[in-house]
């Protein structure tokens, strides 16, 4: 089985160890590649044959695809993939060219292997790059090759609304993927959680990142900016045995991550404290690891006022920090000033896709 798992830009390597990491609990010969056909924000997983045993004793299959989702913190969506190829120059060609292609290559597939006779089926697309037909185009062509397909075998049902099949038909760059997605229509990293937004809130997925990368040992542990609470919540849920602390300077998104971490099951492993990050000396002696998303664009109203905001920050938390702190945001100069005249060391350096942006992500010590 030939699995296309996909996560946010930029942490592709860590999304790559997790599933290694689960699939070696398994026991079957498994192989893991980061950006096939590079491809970013991709995983592909090539994976043997899982069983276990159930109550009765018996030898039971092992749903891969079910096993990752349920246990993986870094992955958005888990695909079978049915095939890919390259389409060399794709991305010039006129509209009708660009789909027949498409659609002659998925006409060959046995896209009849993956849908009973009963079930009814729709195509989802996703397109990224420049080309001169739009993902709608490409769903539209892949549900036609798949129906005419399909009708030599009996009569396909089509149902865009509540499919039994999703078929996920990707065109990134030249790079075609026909898939079924066994994730549904809302992403792994959309955690049920979350019943209260912060206007600018952090994909769970990209928290687990984050906290990966501070690689906590037990001690304490705070969210400086926590928003709605999603690095302390999703630290919380892997069972952290330390301190977690929530730190917040409005009511409002503190009171929002009450609500999520209730949500949760987790709001009695959190310490919540309103209060203002540049003061953060007051509010706790020493942390071992600081991990956020830090306020920048959109989040602080004038940008004006970052590097102020950043200067000071970081002069408390040099007061505070004992081990590591992560943190990302768009500011790099701001931020890479701030680090340095405060006496700290940046171990770690990457770029990850946020919220259509590109966001710096730094390790400190």
């Amino acid at each position: 089985m030939r699995l296309l798992l996909t996560t946010s830009k930029g942490i592709e390597d860590l999304a790559k160890a997790e599933v290694e990491g689960l699939l070696s609990e398994l026991g079957v010969p498994f192989r893991v590649e980061e950006r096939p056909l590079s491809v970013e924000g991709r995983v592909l997983a090539e994976v043997g044959e899982a069983f276990y045993t159930d109550e009765k004793g018996r030898k039971r299959e092992l749903s891969v695809p079910t096993y990752l989702k349920e246990r993986s913190r870094l992955l958005h969506r888990v695909i079978v993939e049915i095939a890919s190829e390259r389409f060399e120059g794709i991305g010039e060609e006129e509209p009708d060219v660009a789909l027949r292609r498409i659609e002659d290559f998925v006409s060959e597939l046995p896209t009849e292997r993956f849908v009973k006779v009963s079930e009814s089926f729709a195509v989802r697309s996703f397109r990224k790059g420049k080309h001169k037909i739009t993902s709608v185009d490409v769903a539209k062509t892949v549900g036609k090759a798949i129906f005419e397909r399909l009708e030599r075998f009996g009569k396909p049902k089509v149902n865009l609304d509540h499919p039994a099949v999703v078929f996920r038909a990707e065109l990134i760059g030249e790079v075609f993927l026909l898939g079924i997605d066994t994730t549904g229509d809302s992403s792994l990293h959309k955690r049920p959680w979350r019943v209260y937004d912060h206007p600018a809130h952090l994909k769970a997925s990209i928290a687990n990142a984050l906290i990966e990368l501070a690689n906590p040992d037990g001690g304490p542990f705070i969210d400086p900016f926590c928003g709605s609470g999603t690095i302390p919540i999703e630290l919380a849920l892997r069972g952290y045995p330390g301190r977690i602390i929530c730190l917040e300077k409005y009511r409002k998104h503190l009171m929002g991550a009450e609500m999520n971490a209730l949500s949760a099951g987790v709001y009695n492993k959190i310490e919540f404290l309103l209060g203002d990050a540049t003061r953060l000396s007051e509010y706790v002696d020493k942390v071992d690891f600081a991990v956020s998303n830090l306020p920048y664009g959109l989040k602080i109203g004038r940008k004006s006022m970052i590097p102020k905001l950043y200067m000071d920050f970081f002069s408390e938390l040099a007061k505070v920090l004992e081990k590591r702190g992560v943190f990302i945001t768009t500011e790099k100069r701001a931020i890479e000033k701030a680090m340095e005249e405060n006496g700290f060391e940046i171990v770690h350096h990457r770029l990850i896709g946020h919220g259509g942006l590109m966001v710096h992500t730094y390790v400190i010590k």
